[in-house]
This record gives C-alpha cells, sequence and structure tokens, in this order.
C-alpha cells in the first residue's frame, strides 16, 4: 500500500505536508490544507475552507486568541473534483507565501511542524 501511496505523490511531484488546494464536489468546497496523505480511498488533509483561510491568517497575524485553525479530515476520492499545489506562479502569490508574509512565520512554522 505504502508503495502506492508513494506512486501517486511522486507521480504529482507532492510529498506529506506539501500545501496544497483540492477542488470537491457533492458538495461544492474549495480547502486548502497540509498534505498527510494520497491513497485510492481518499486523500487525508490537515484543512480549512479557503473562504476561511484569510480571516485565518489575519487572526495568526494579529496574534488573537484562535477561533479559526486547520482539522484535519479524509476526503473520499469521489468527491475529489482536482487537488493541485499551492505554489507561487509568476505574479501569481500561493497561499502559503501569503500567509508568510502577513504574518512573518510560515504556516508550518505556525503549526509547530517547522
Amino acid at each position: 500500500m505504502a508503495e502506492g501511496r508513494d506512486a501517486a505523490l511522486a507521480a504529482l511531484g507532492l510529498s506529506e505536508g506539501d500545501a496544497v488546494i483540492v477542488y470537491l464536489q457533492a458538495p461544492k468546497e474549495k480547502v486548502w490544507g497540509l498534505l498527510l496523505s494520497l491513497m485510492t480511498p481518499g486523500v487525508v488533509l490537515r484543512c480549512i475552507d479557503l473562504a476561511a483561510f484569510d480571516d485565518w491568517m489575519r487572526q495568526e497575524a494579529r496574534g488573537d486568541e484562535p477561533y479559526l485553525g486547520l482539522s484535519t479530515v479524509f476526503y473520499p476520492m469521489n468527491r475529489v473534483e482536482r487537488l493541485e499545489r499551492d505554489q507561487t506562479t509568476g505574479p501569481v502569490i500561493s497561499y502559503a507565501d501569503r500567509f508568510a508574509r502577513e504574518v512573518g512565520r510560515s504556516v508550518w512554522a505556525v503549526l509547530g511542524l517547522d
């Protein structure tokens, strides 16, 4: 099973812990998160709804009491429409890079994973 998981990650150019954006269906959702596992049955992320990302980033930048944060979630593959790496491309800044610029620390450092 680990070989299949490793092959899937390698084919996508991803590693566990990478920042990703996942587009889901039924219901339609977009989430940003850190990839924990990618398997045939589904994907496990430590994530937040993309609509709440900016609020979470501002909360962390101000040092407010946490009311928003990441949750560890399993999404079955039949809900996953698309999974992409969160990366800066030209003038388009990734969510992770925006977070680091606004907060002054990386997402991984804030979560104690750095």
